[in-house]
């Protein structure tokens, strides 16, 4: 039995949702950073549609040659390869290691590390700063050191690697769609788009319209959340960018929300919401 065909049975028998999403990352990537908020808001509009599985790409390897290509070009990895520190497997890894403590515990790593890469120039590439990482999204941090160095890990990565060979996934980052039916080949989208265009393809998918969850209020969303920029805010409430970051202002004369300058620009972190 293939890949395919087995993940598909799993997600039929085991949690009963008809479309999986296979979203290709380079967590060093600043467009696969800018399609978090789709993501975010796909979850929670339509996540009982849909189970999300995460895979690396194998083009993270670029960054050891110093590409200057658009998709690899940002500040974080500027800084850090001006610095000659570039390690890209070991924080590749890392995620793989993250996700074998569960999938929700990747996910939660993977946005904390981008997180660290974009907003923070942090330096991924130091094993304190990822262990810091795994502490502060609730992992075992001594078993999250442990897989790191495992062959459980580098196996997931390999395995990330193969996927995205077979589908042919060359630029990212890309979502490919897969319905309950195991014989129909998957549709593939590459590149960055509105977040309409994921909504169409997944109903087209479901064949026909789905009901979507109300979006949470503003203040509960943000007690969720660690950072986010106004950027994200303004995708996933469906809402201009000023008028949000006038929103996100007033939280902040109100002491809720701390404003976090940085070279790659300004996120928001909660403070304490009532």
């Amino acid at each position: 039995m293939d890949w395919k065909t087995q993940n598909l049975l799993e997600l039929k028998n085991v949690r009963n949702k008809p479309i999986e999403i296979y979203v290709f990352i380079d967590p060093f990537c600043e467009e696969c950073w800018l399609l978090n908020p789709i993501i975010k808001k796909l979850q929670l509009q339509y996540g009982d549609y849909f189970t999300l599985k995460q895979v690396l790409c194998g083009n993270l390897t670029v960054l050891n040659n110093g590409s200057k290509s658009k998709r690899e070009r940002t500040i974080g990895n500027q800084n850090m390869m001006e610095q000659g520190t570039v390690v890209p497997h070991l924080a590749a890894i890392s995620i793989k290691a993250a996700e074998l403590q569960g999938k929700r515990a990747g996910f939660r790593f993977l946005r904390r590390l981008q997180e660290l890469i974009f907003a923070e120039q942090a330096n991924i590439t130091d094993i304190n700063t990822l262990e810091k990482c795994a502490q502060s999204v609730g992992l075992d941090c001594k078993e999250f050191i442990r897989d790191i160095y495992s062959s459980s890990a580098a196996r997931a990565f390999q395995c990330d690697i193969r996927i995205s060979s077979e589908m042919n996934v060359a630029e990212m980052p890309a979502m490919v769609f897969f319905n309950e039916h195991i014989e129909d080949e998957g549709l593939k989208i590459t590149g960055l788009y509105s977040y309409s265009i994921y909504v169409q393809i997944l109903k087209e998918m479901l064949g026909g319209y789905v009901q979507p969850e109300n979006i949470p209020p503003l203040e509960k969303y943000l007690s969720s959340q660690s950072i986010i920029t106004t950027h994200d805010l303004s995708v996933i409430y469906d809402m201009p960018y000023q008028q949000m970051e006038r929103k996100m202002k007033k939280l902040q004369l109100q002491q809720k929300v701390e404003k976090i300058n940085s070279t790659n620009g300004s996120y928001w972190k909660c403070l304490k919401l009532s």
